[in-house]
């Protein structure tokens, strides 16, 4: 009989090897796809830091349990920055599943995390692992209000059906310029995020490195669509997806000045993509640009409070596509 204690302790450098093994058998990590590089990338390169992991530890030393939270930072109206982590990657081996190891990885960081000043805990689960974050103490602020906005006609019937998780892997399209291109310009990045209309609610710390950092992972296919002639004019940043077997145009990024016109280019996109419809965060699309609210395909956020107490209204916040959508 297989000795069922494990022990539970941050991971270290030397960890990494045994952790991506765990991932490949329990995650479903496909040879064909770049896992390997898109967990590097997320949990190594992150301008806002490396991502602290907590692992379990069976009696022979294998690990058998993994969670992982990504470092993330947001800035109120009034300009105070305010540190979080999103919970993000967690895997259990198949062998120990049952044993509550998910539940004891993620508590058993809370402490360590309030240490370090971190102020809350964020991320947008599934209904499957809801109720597991509310018995932890996670508490639901809401679905993320996104908006809408057809391609066609035609396409209602596969918007209607379009009640699927969106692929993690992007579609190739060329309108705009690639991200990491777009972005690669110091100087005009700096200009656009002076030059950007302002925001009233807690909302991603937005700077050049995050930019550069944010949409450069090539596998994604990030676009820019700039509004003017240089990115400092302002800027749309988004990829195209399958959500079951609708085409959908992400819109991730809308940063300009206030009067900027983006409605033309969100219907550039459109064509060019040859999308179904645009789908938006509702901060950064309105009612005069052709999208209408669709509240059923917002994800639910949850919030667990650490050194900051209090848990935010959605109306306080101010989030994008690209701040929630999965990573």
């Amino acid at each position: 009989m297989v000795e069922r204690e494990i022990t539970i302790r941050r991971a270290e450098p030397s960890d990494r090897a045994e952790v991506l093994q765990l991932c490949r058998s329990s995650l479903g990590w496909s040879p064909k796809d770049p896992d390997e590089a898109f967990f590097s990338w997320k949990h190594d390169e992150n301008p806002f830091g490396r991502s602290p992991a907590w692992i379990a530890v069976a009696p022979d030393s294998t690990v058998v349990g993994l969670r992982v939270f990504l470092r993330w930072r947001f800035r109120t109206g009034s300009g105070e920055t305010v540190t979080a982590v999103r919970a993000v990657d967690t895997a259990t081996h198949p062998d120990w599943r049952g044993l509550g190891i998910f539940s004891k990885l993620t508590l058993g960081a809370l402490p360590e995390l309030l240490d370090e000043r971190v102020g809350a805990v964020f991320n947008t689960p599934n209904d499957k692992s809801m109720p597991g974050y509310l018995k932890m103490g996670w508490s639901t602020v809401g679905k993320v209000p996104v908006s809408v906005r057809l391609g066609s006609v035609r396409s209602l019937p596969r918007l209607a059906n379009a009640r699927t998780a969106a692929e993690l892997w992007s579609e190739p399209v060329s309108v705009g310029v690639a991200a990491v291109e777009a972005f690669a310009d110091a100087d005009a990045v700096e200009l656009l995020l002076q030059r950007r209309a302002p925001t009233a609610g807690l909302g991603t710390d937005r700077t050049t490195d995050f930019l550069q950092w944010r949409y450069r992972f090539e596998p994604l296919h990030y676009r820019v669509l700039p509004l003017g002639d240089s990115v400092g004019d302002g800027i749309i940043v988004f990829r195209a997806r399958r959500r079951g077997g609708a085409l959908e145009a992400t819109i991730c990024d809308v940063i300009a000045p206030r009067r900027a016109r983006v409605g033309a280019a969100f219907r550039e996109i459109a064509r060019a993509v040859d999308a179904d419809y645009l789908l938006a965060g509702s901060a950064s699309a309105r009612l005069t640009h052709g999208f209408v609210p669709a509240a059923r395909l917002g994800p639910s956020l949850t919030w667990r409070p650490i050194e900051r107490p209090t848990v935010p209204g959605m109306s306080e916040l101010d989030l994008t596509l690209g701040d929630i959508e999965l990573f």
